[in-house]
């Protein structure tokens, strides 16, 4: 059995992802030791409390006879039966909370090491609320429905037990019970479909509200600058209402299911004291036996209470595990997740030699990287050496791949070592060219084949060596919580200190704002350390254009052996802009490096520059090459709506206008 000490689990397992309902089955097979001792808890707690009514029985017809001797009989069968019940429950709950709380984070672990393999891939195939919502209250809802049906199997046999066990003991009330035990326990069953459907709307429109809220919070700068916040404000209302009233229409569905539940047992109950107070006065059955029927009938209300459970427990969980397996299905496409890994005579073998500077696994990997004097860097968590050893251990064990990055879809090739400026002529396209170029896929189409490097297809590759190969910065990069100095303890390879990062990445200004925030005006105190200075979650305290070149200078720190930027100074000033593009090719040397933008200032530094359009490689040569050869290239740079209009203007004049630019930086 699965204890809360276990937690995290060392291996979580592979999830069932078909569907929803294989995914709850699975997750009650891998725990089927703990659910068994739940039912077991659970079933010892019933048989005592249903035990009750007869002893109470007892009790009665002693007073009834006047007998002492049965009387401390039934005080002492109440009293052992009252420490039963008081050890199953407290058993029950304790394994049941386990069961719950140990199926919600398994599903937790395996949500993480999706999100970890999938990367920024996952929100273009899944809504961000989506994602916040299966993280959150599903992995809740999922974790309920387990806990709750060995609680339910515990209510079933008790419930069996006791229609049996009155039969047996008083065959006129007890032919009554079991013919109604049936019909209360399926009598809820026509409402649960609508039940369902109201639940279902309530879980989509509240989807809904917190991406609404994701995508306010997200842009709230923006928001305030244009005077939005009224706007977004009132929509946000709206969507709340509309949760509100959904809630609503959902629990009075679920309250009339509750009544049904009180009120036919209830009933069960009058009619039961009803006729077995005839059968008293007749003298068929004694005021024992009819008080432990009456307090039998009144017991099966507490298990009958289990059956509502479940069928709420199921009406949650099953969107709710329907939506987790829809993104633990997802896959990078063509890669085996059990690859071993191999050695470096295999990926000789392979026409592959590996990298000089043998690098492990990324951060995401729990990995680290030997230092250039031998050291160890630090993982992302802090964790030291021993992590160290052991990551640099594992990637040597990896195939290392080198060589050309070649995307086959476009026929883009980027040369090793050198730095590829990438045009395209639809922006969305270049978002999907980095995450082919990175190892990612965000198609499903199988047809579409995969980027390769040296020749090896990356969705062929162990995550952990295409992890460490290539590194992908997306338009719009992720700066978490924390202080500068922990936002660039990233794996990496050492060639690349931090403060030569930051300086490649023109973050001057930037650290003279962090480093004037740690001022205490009633000290006298100067300036502190910018390192220590705590960056807001998502970077929010900077602007877009501050953001972006900490995001750059984490990426050069990191010193992968093949870097791929989308965008990385679309956000940033000309005069910093050019004072970037030096030197990216300086901090880059030796490196392949490419870079998706269409910024003259960044394609004249490119040692290459490749022009993709209608999903093509159509041109490749200088910057001014393709200025002067190609009218498309020239319309996309430039933004000329007519490029034959502008033809002669731009091969005279773009040429001196970048120089110009690049002068006055």
């Amino acid at each position: 059995m699965t204890s809360l000490r276990d937690l995290p689990l060392s291996d979580p397992g592979v999830p069932d992802a078909r569907s929803g309902f294989r995914l709850l089955l699975w997750l009650e097979v891998r725990q089927w030791r703990g659910q068994v001792l739940a039912a077991a808890w659970g079933t010892l707690h019933m048989a005592a409390v249903a035990s009750f009514p007869a002893a109470v029985g007892l009790a009665v017809q002693a007073v009834v006879d006047r007998s002492g001797r049965h009387l401390a009989l039934a005080g002492g069968l109440m009293l052992l039966l009252g420490v039963l019940t008081a050890l199953g429950d407290t058993m029950l709950h304790r394994t049941a909370v386990t069961n719950w709380i140990c199926a919600a984070a398994r599903v937790q672990q395996l949500l993480a090491g999706k999100t970890v393999e999938l990367g920024a891939v996952l929100t273009r195939r899944v809504a961000a609320g989506e994602v916040v919502a299966v993280s959150t209250g599903d992995v809740e809802k999922i974790g309920w429905f387990v806990e709750a049906l060995a609680r339910f199997t515990s209510a079933l046999l008790a419930t069996i037990g006791v229609a049996v066990a009155l039969v047996v003991y008083q065959p006129a009330l007890g032919v009554i019970v079991a013919a109604s035990v049936p019909v209360l326990a399926l009598a809820v069953l026509p409402l649960l479909p609508a039940a369902t459907r109201r639940a279902d709307l309530q879980r989509e429109k509240a989807g809904k509200a917190t991406e609404l809220a994701s995508d306010t919070v997200a842009g709230l700068r923006v928001l305030r600058g244009i005077g939005g916040e009224e706007l977004f404000l009132d929509r946000y209302r709206r969507a709340s209402q509309q949760v509100r009233a959904a809630a609503v229409h959902s629990a009075r569905m679920w309250a009339l299911i509750s009544a049904v539940q009180v009120l036919l047992p209830g009933l069960l109950l009058v009619a039961v004291a009803w006729y077995g107070a005839r059968l008293a006065l007749d003298g068929r059955i004694s005021v024992g036996e009819l008080v432990t029927v009456y307090g039998s009938v009144a017991f099966l209300m507490m298990p009958l209470r289990n059956f509502e459970e479940i069928a709420m427990a199921w009406s949650f969980s099953r969107p709710s595990a329907k939506r987790a397996a829809r993104v633990l299905a997802l896959r990078r496409e063509h890669i085996d997740p059990h690859a071993e890994p191999r050695d470096a005579a295999s990926a000789a073998d392979d026409g592959v030699a590996p990298a000089a500077d043998e690098r492990a696994p990324s951060a995401a990997d729990g990995g680290a990287v030997p230092a250039a004097d031998g050291g160890a860097v630090p993982a992302a968590d802090g964790r030291a050496d021993s992590v160290a050893d052991a990551g640099a251990a594992f990637a040597a064990a990896l195939p290392a791949p080198g060589g050309e990055l070649y995307d086959p879809l476009t026929g883009l090739r980027a040369a090793p070592g050198l730095l590829t400026a990438v045009v395209c002529g639809d922006p969305d396209a270049a978002g999907r060219l980095a995450d082919r170029l990175g190892g990612h896929s965000p198609s499903r189409v199988d047809a579409d084949p995969s980027a390769t490097l040296g020749g090896r297809p990356l969705d062929g590759l162990p995550l952990a060596a295409v992890r460490t190969a290539v590194l992908v910065q997306d338009k719009d990069p992720v700066l978490l919580s924390g202080t500068l100095a922990e936002l660039l303890a990233v794996p990496s390879s050492g060639r690349v200190t931090p403060e030569a990062a930051l300086a490649a990445a023109q973050c001057g200004d930037v650290l003279d704002s962090l480093a004037q925030s740690l001022i205490d005006p009633g000290s006298g105190a100067g300036p502190g350390d910018p390192m220590t200075a705590r960056i807001t979650e998502r970077g929010r305290s900077l602007s877009g254009g501050q953001r972006q070149r900490l995001a750059l200078a984490r990426s050069l720190v990191a010193d992968p052996e093949v870097l791929v930027l989308d965008e990385p100074t679309s956000a940033v000033d000309a005069h910093t802009e050019a004072r970037i593009a030096r030197a990216l090719g300086t901090v880059r040397d030796g490196r392949t490096t490419v870079v998706l933008t269409s910024s003259p200032l960044v394609l004249d530094r490119a040692d290459r520059v490749v022009f993709v359009d209608e999903g093509t490689a159509v041109a490749t040569g200088s910057h001014h090459e393709l200025l002067r050869a190609d009218p498309r290239y020239r319309a996309v740079v430039t933004r000329e709506a007519d490029p034959e209009a502008g033809a002669l203007a731009t091969a005279v004049g773009a040429p001196r206008t970048t120089a110009t630019m690049e002068g006055s930086a």
